[in-house]
């Protein structure tokens, strides 16, 4: 199992195009995408933003050759359609997470 964690981060003034996105385009996105085992998508809730609104894409993958090659294929897409829409106000950010103990 391979995990990758995308944040997506949107300023104030695009909250609401942002999450109207987040509902009706980004899952559609995601639930053609072939190697995602399972995800999760969701809004963070954080007492440290307060500049703007981040929302989480939970990417869980078979193996991490099948997570690298999402990183340098889909999520180079997605980032593509993101940015064509809003342009360079949507901020992403990957984080690897490589397991230690596996209990899932």
């Amino acid at each position: 199992m391979s995990i990758l964690s995308v944040t997506f981060h949107s300023p104030l003034d695009q909250l609401e195009a942002w999450q109207e996105y987040t509902q009706n385009v980004l899952p559609e996105m995601i639930g053609n995408l072939m190697d995602v085992e399972k995800y999760m998508l969701s809004d963070v809730e954080s007492e440290m933003i307060n500049e703007g609104h981040n929302t989480n894409l939970l990417l869980i993958f078979d193996s991490a050759e099948k997570r690298k090659d999402f990183v340098e294929i889909e999520l180079l897409n997605i980032s593509e359609l993101i940015e064509q829409k809003f342009g360079d106000s949507i901020m992403i950010f990957t984080t690897y997470l490589n397991p230690q103990i596996n209990k899932l």
